[in-house]
């Protein structure tokens, strides 16, 4: 036979070869699974948050590190672990402070 012949069917046999395992492996790997997130506030660094908030409309804005108005998405049950929380911060009221009250005595 020619040297030739034998060379590029070697080669062409390794190609296929080569393609079959790579359709092999990639039928045998698992679907990923979607992670649960939750949103973590607090924890953001300066111009790295997620989304917007009642400040801003977009992600990349905020304007300091661990404001508590902004968050970003994190793996769920890992918030807390991280120093931050899952509700966010509560909005200052318009209304004054009540008095404290005074009890006889």
């Amino acid at each position: 036979m020619n040297r030739q012949l034998i060379l590029s069917s070697a080669i062409a046999g390794l190609v296929a070869m080569s393609s079959i395992g790579n359709t092999v492996s990639a039928q045998n790997k698992a679907p990923a699974k979607k992670e649960a997130r939750e949103k973590c506030y607090g924890i953001a660094k300066k111009g790295m948050n997620d989304c917007g908030t009642a400040k801003h409309s977009c992600a990349g804005y905020a304007e300091k590190d661990n404001m508590p108005e902004e968050w970003k998405f994190v793996a769920k049950g890992t918030c807390e672990k991280m120093g931050g929380k899952v509700k966010a911060a509560a909005k200052p009221s318009d209304k004054p402070a009540a008095a404290p009250q005074q009890y006889p005595g």
